[in-house]
Protein backbone atom coordinates (compact mmCIF):
# COMPACT_ATOMS: atom_id res chain seq x y z
CA UNK A 1 0.00 0.00 0.00
CA UNK A 2 1.46 3.35 -0.60
CA UNK A 3 1.80 5.85 1.72
CA UNK A 4 0.97 9.69 1.34
CA UNK A 5 3.57 11.72 0.22
CA UNK A 6 5.93 13.43 2.81
CA UNK A 7 5.28 16.83 0.71
CA UNK A 8 1.85 18.22 0.55
CA UNK A 9 0.92 21.04 -0.79
CA UNK A 10 -0.63 23.70 1.21
CA UNK A 11 -4.29 23.79 -0.40
CA UNK A 12 -5.39 21.25 -2.71
CA UNK A 13 -8.48 22.53 -4.17
CA UNK A 14 -7.24 24.38 -7.16
CA UNK A 15 -9.28 26.25 -9.63
CA UNK A 16 -10.17 24.54 -13.65
CA UNK A 17 -7.27 26.70 -15.09
CA UNK A 18 -4.78 25.28 -12.20
CA UNK A 19 -5.98 22.23 -13.08
CA UNK A 20 -5.51 22.05 -16.55
CA UNK A 21 -1.49 23.64 -16.56
CA UNK A 22 -0.59 20.87 -13.69
CA UNK A 23 -1.87 18.60 -15.94
CA UNK A 24 0.11 20.21 -18.53
CA UNK A 25 3.34 20.03 -16.32
CA UNK A 26 2.76 16.71 -15.43
CA UNK A 27 2.42 15.44 -19.24
CA UNK A 28 5.70 17.36 -20.10
CA UNK A 29 7.57 16.40 -16.65
CA UNK A 30 8.00 20.40 -16.50
CA UNK A 31 7.22 23.46 -18.94
CA UNK A 32 8.21 26.94 -19.35
CA UNK A 33 5.54 29.78 -19.12
CA UNK A 34 5.50 29.50 -23.23
CA UNK A 35 5.92 25.41 -23.61
CA UNK A 36 2.36 25.83 -21.51
CA UNK A 37 1.24 28.80 -23.32
CA UNK A 38 1.85 27.20 -26.69
CA UNK A 39 0.39 24.13 -25.39
CA UNK A 40 -3.09 25.64 -24.32
CA UNK A 41 -3.22 27.92 -27.49
CA UNK A 42 -3.18 24.75 -30.16
CA UNK A 43 -6.62 24.81 -29.46
CA UNK A 44 -7.82 27.42 -32.12
CA UNK A 45 -11.19 28.05 -29.50
CA UNK A 46 -9.00 28.97 -26.52
CA UNK A 47 -7.81 32.55 -25.78
CA UNK A 48 -5.57 33.64 -23.30
CA UNK A 49 -2.36 35.56 -22.93
CA UNK A 50 1.19 34.62 -21.25
CA UNK A 51 0.73 36.98 -18.71
CA UNK A 52 -2.23 35.28 -17.28
CA UNK A 53 -0.37 31.16 -17.27
CA UNK A 54 2.01 32.59 -15.63
CA UNK A 55 -0.02 34.54 -12.81
CA UNK A 56 -1.31 30.35 -12.42
CA UNK A 57 1.76 28.93 -12.12
CA UNK A 58 2.81 31.42 -9.29
CA UNK A 59 -0.61 30.74 -8.04
CA UNK A 60 0.41 26.98 -7.81
CA UNK A 61 3.51 27.58 -6.63
CA UNK A 62 1.59 29.36 -3.46
CA UNK A 63 -0.16 26.73 -2.94
CA UNK A 64 2.30 24.21 -3.03
CA UNK A 65 2.29 22.24 -6.16
CA UNK A 66 4.91 23.61 -8.45
CA UNK A 67 8.40 24.79 -7.80
CA UNK A 68 10.42 27.22 -10.33
CA UNK A 69 14.42 26.40 -11.43
CA UNK A 70 16.04 28.67 -13.34
CA UNK A 71 17.71 27.65 -16.34
CA UNK A 72 20.27 29.78 -18.53
CA UNK A 73 19.02 30.43 -22.40
CA UNK A 74 21.78 32.21 -23.79
CA UNK A 75 24.78 34.26 -22.25
CA UNK A 76 22.35 37.03 -20.44
CA UNK A 77 18.83 35.32 -20.17
CA UNK A 78 17.40 32.86 -17.94
CA UNK A 79 13.83 30.64 -18.45
CA UNK A 80 12.23 29.28 -15.69
CA UNK A 81 11.09 25.45 -15.78
CA UNK A 82 8.25 24.65 -13.65
CA UNK A 83 8.27 21.18 -12.10
CA UNK A 84 5.57 19.69 -10.12
CA UNK A 85 6.55 19.32 -6.24
CA UNK A 86 4.18 15.94 -5.98
CA UNK A 87 3.32 13.65 -8.91
CA UNK A 88 0.01 12.87 -10.29
CA UNK A 89 -0.19 9.91 -8.70
CA UNK A 90 0.54 11.29 -5.37
CA UNK A 91 -1.71 14.04 -5.86
CA UNK A 92 -4.57 11.70 -6.69
CA UNK A 93 -3.50 10.00 -3.40
CA UNK A 94 -3.88 13.35 -1.62
CA UNK A 95 -7.30 13.47 -2.71
CA UNK A 96 -8.55 10.65 -2.02
CA UNK A 97 -7.27 10.69 1.40
CA UNK A 98 -8.88 14.31 1.77
CA UNK A 99 -12.07 12.64 0.28
CA UNK A 100 -12.26 10.13 2.59
CA UNK A 101 -11.35 12.48 5.78
CA UNK A 102 -14.25 14.84 4.55
CA UNK A 103 -16.73 11.64 4.42
CA UNK A 104 -15.58 10.57 8.13
CA UNK A 105 -15.65 13.83 9.17
CA UNK A 106 -19.62 13.61 8.96
CA UNK A 107 -19.51 11.47 12.00
CA UNK A 108 -23.27 10.26 11.72
CA UNK A 109 -23.19 6.73 11.65
CA UNK A 110 -26.27 6.43 9.98
CA UNK A 111 -25.15 8.75 7.29
CA UNK A 112 -22.51 6.65 7.09
CA UNK A 113 -24.46 3.08 7.64
CA UNK A 114 -27.33 5.28 4.14
CA UNK A 115 -23.95 5.20 2.01
CA UNK A 116 -22.87 1.55 2.45
CA UNK A 117 -26.73 0.36 1.91
CA UNK A 118 -26.66 2.22 -1.39
CA UNK A 119 -22.87 -0.18 -2.53
CA UNK A 120 -23.32 -3.04 -4.62
CA UNK A 121 -21.39 -6.14 -4.52
CA UNK A 122 -18.45 -5.08 -6.39
CA UNK A 123 -18.37 -2.31 -4.11
CA UNK A 124 -18.38 -4.03 -0.73
CA UNK A 125 -16.08 -6.61 -2.22
CA UNK A 126 -13.73 -3.65 -3.02
CA UNK A 127 -14.56 -2.41 1.22
CA UNK A 128 -13.48 -6.08 2.06
CA UNK A 129 -10.03 -6.31 -0.12
CA UNK A 130 -9.44 -2.61 1.75
CA UNK A 131 -10.05 -3.90 5.15
CA UNK A 132 -8.28 -6.66 4.72
CA UNK A 133 -5.29 -4.85 3.48
CA UNK A 134 -4.72 -2.72 6.20
CA UNK A 135 -5.27 -5.49 8.88
CA UNK A 136 -2.03 -6.76 6.77
CA UNK A 137 -0.29 -3.25 7.15
CA UNK A 138 -1.34 -2.76 10.49
CA UNK A 139 -0.36 -6.12 11.48
CA UNK A 140 2.84 -5.94 9.99
CA UNK A 141 3.50 -2.50 11.80
CA UNK A 142 2.40 -3.85 14.97
CA UNK A 143 5.10 -7.00 14.66
CA UNK A 144 8.03 -4.13 13.62
CA UNK A 145 7.16 -2.42 16.24
CA UNK A 146 7.13 -5.26 18.81
CA UNK A 147 10.71 -5.99 16.88
CA UNK A 148 11.77 -2.99 18.18
CA UNK A 149 10.87 -2.96 21.86
CA UNK A 150 12.57 -6.39 22.22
Amino acid sequence: MSPLPRHRPHQLSLGPLEAEILAIIWAKGGATVKAIHDHILADPDRELTQASVTTVLQRLAKKGWLKREATPAGKTRQVYQWQPTVSQREANLLTAHQQLQSFLAVGSPDIVAAFADSLDGADLDKLDAIAARLRALRHTQDSQSEEKDA
